[in-house]
């Protein structure tokens, strides 16, 4: 192990994986306990178009892309809680035209364009400049999720109880999809756009299959989240493949233990 953080891309790459896993942990929890899981999908894939406008205009594709995910996660959310239409289908919509949008703009991007890294992920190509800016936007999402922890809490647990308390409930919703595509754009570089939306899910799922209760269930989907971070990205290292693939592979794994394993906790 010690001979493979000796890179210093390697250890970019490590912070990067951390950042990301720590981020969707936190943030997964409430995605799985409101069932927004296919709006984390729908964000992920709709920051293609925002990507794809940052390399067309010359300038840091994860500004535009964060920026752009941001703004399709609140559409997504507006239009679901005032519109007459399914959550599933406004999500459908959306992420089919930010797709179709990427394509387009991205095929009149001039030279070449490593679609390959920007679709599944390429974290041992992470610059210093680009883990800066990642640390600061997961500071920033952080502190939002931890200053309104309890709220979101209570939300998750029921929105109609958090209305009669008082609790600021289209505010946290809001707030949570716009820390969801944020989170989703933290990953973007670990994993890529297509994978981003797996390590929201799956160390959560994981989690809830091996803990009870919000502490036990955030605890274990930090340690799965991080483990497959960290794990993957030796694999990805070792074996030359995807980091994408290698992480949310040994996520899977994981969460094929906990399946496995639920049974013994009932012995």
């Amino acid at each position: 192990m010690d001979e493979i953080f000796a890179y210093e891309f390697m250890r970019r790459a490590l912070l990067v994986v951390l950042l990301a896993g720590g981020l969707s942990s936190l943030v997964g929890f409430f995605v799985v306990a409101q069932r927004l899981a296919f709006a984390g999908h729908g964000v992920a894939h709709s920051a293609y178009g925002g990507l794809a406008i940052g390399l067309l205009l010359g300038t840091s594709p994860f500004w535009t892309g964060s920026l752009f995910a941001v703004a399709v996660a609140l559409l997504i959310g507006w239009t679901t809680r005032k519109g007459r239409l399914p959550e599933d289908t406004t999500i459908g919509v959306f992420l089919a035209a930010a797709m179709a949008l990427g394509t387009a703009v991205i095929s009149q991007v001039p030279g070449y364009v490593d679609l390959f890294s920007l679709l599944f992920g390429n974290v041992l190509a992470a610059r210093a400049d680009e883990v800066a800016a990642l640390a600061a936007v997961g500071g920033a999402v952080a502190f939002f999720v931890i200053l309104r922890f309890h709220d979101l809490l209570s939300v998750a647990f029921s929105e109609e109880l958090a209305r009669i308390d008082g609790r600021p409930v289209a505010f946290l919703y809001y707030g949570l999809l716009v820390a969801v595509a944020l989170v989703v754009m933290v990953s973007v570089r670990a994993v890529g756009v297509v994978l981003a939306s797996a390590l929201l899910v799956i160390p959560t799922a994981a989690a809830r299959q091996l803990a009870s209760g919000y502490r036990g269930v955030l605890g274990a989907s930090l340690a799965v989240s991080l483990a497959s971070g960290v794990g993957g990205l030796m694999l990805s290292f070792v074996w030359d493949i995807p980091s994408g693939a290698s992480i949310v592979l040994l996520a899977t794994l994981f969460f094929a233990l906990s399946l496995a394993a639920r049974p013994l906790r009932t012995l």
